[in-house]
């Protein structure tokens, strides 16, 4: 199937997505802790299975982060330069990774954030800056397998001035919402097909306020959200075009869902008086990561994975 085709066979599914009626498909949940640490994210997935995250240390207040690498059983912690918080977001096939850091001037009023992307090459031991020229912040979310960046760049408002960008082979590019004619100011892209051809990620309605996903092909935006839902925020997409995120029920309760195969599941962390799970990245072969809260608001990373049943 040509990659035009499965894009619009796929947004077209999309706008006929439910919440899935029959059985969701066998999830095993697996808790992932830094062992240094008092919280632990997780972020991002490749296909080896090697995972990016940040955390805490026991001894740190909660504004102090380190990024890491996780492979097999090993940690690396990843701290760039001079920074007082760094986060590992995204990791490719190559294992490539990309992030941010926050410098000295983060509480400061005014600031803006000070919030910088940065690249870590595979091997590399030093990051290099990823900076959305003429904007105070970028946020290096993911790298594909072909070593495109998407993110976002905001300035002093944050949301206001947030658009999703790509960057690639040292080019950056904006996703304009008035270029769509869609009023979509607060945007972020999160993820996507390994050559960027179909992206997703998150924007804020700005005449009703609600945050809502999208896909975005050749300047065709389609906007989604999970039924019933009060927000909805894609974080990742994997080569099948399988999308994992976060989504806030009625209730005003965070989930994390996949979304897959004309159906959205809730992927929630089956541990009791958990307060909320989030679900960020997802791999080739399904695989899916993200955090959950548990009943003493302790913050832990996770990995899912599914049985594939036949015919699957």
């Amino acid at each position: 199937m040509s990659q035009s085709r499965f894009i619009a066979i796929f947004m077209g599914a999309v706008l006929s997505f439910g919440i899935a009626a029959g059985a969701p498909p066998t999830f095993t949940y697996t808790s992932i802790d830094h062992p240094d640490a008092k919280s632990t994210s997780v972020s991002g997935i490749n296909a080896r299975g090697e995972m990016v995250g940040s955390y805490t240390g026991q001894t740190e207040p909660a504004t102090v982060t380190h990024g890491f690498l996780l492979s097999g059983k090993d940690f690396t912690t990843i701290d760039y330069p001079g920074a007082v918080a760094t986060q590992a977001r995204g990791i490719n096939s190559r294992g490539d990774i990309v992030g941010t850091h926050q410098g000295p001037n983060l509480a400061k009023a005014g600031s803006g954030g000070d919030i910088h992307g940065f690249l870590l090459h595979a091997g590399d031991s030093l990051p290099e800056a990823v900076d959305y020229p003429g904007h105070m912040n970028t946020i290096a979310q993911r790298i594909t397998a072909s070593g495109q960046i998407l993110g976002c760049y905001h300035d002093h408002d944050t949301m206001g001035s947030m658009h999703g960008i790509l960057v690639s082979e040292g080019n950056y590019s904006a996703l304009d919402g008035t270029e769509n004619g869609i009023d979509m100011e607060a945007s972020m892209n999160n993820g996507g097909t390994p050559d960027s051809g179909l992206i997703t990620g998150l924007y804020t309605d700005m005449v009703t306020g609600k945050v809502r996903s999208y896909l975005l092909s050749g300047g065709t935006f389609t906007p989604f959200d999970v039924p019933g839902s009060v927000a909805t925020s894609a974080w990742d997409m994997n080569p099948s075009g399988e999308i994992v995120g976060t989504y806030i029920d009625a209730n005003v309760k965070t989930h994390g869902f996949l979304m897959t195969g004309g159906e959205f599941f809730s992927v929630d962390f089956p541990a009791q008086g958990v307060k909320r799970t989030q679900a960020f990245g997802i791999n080739p072969q399904g695989d899916v990561v993200g955090l959950y809260v548990d009943a003493a608001g302790v913050t832990h990373g996770f990995l899912l994975t599914r049985t594939r049943h036949p015919g699957e």
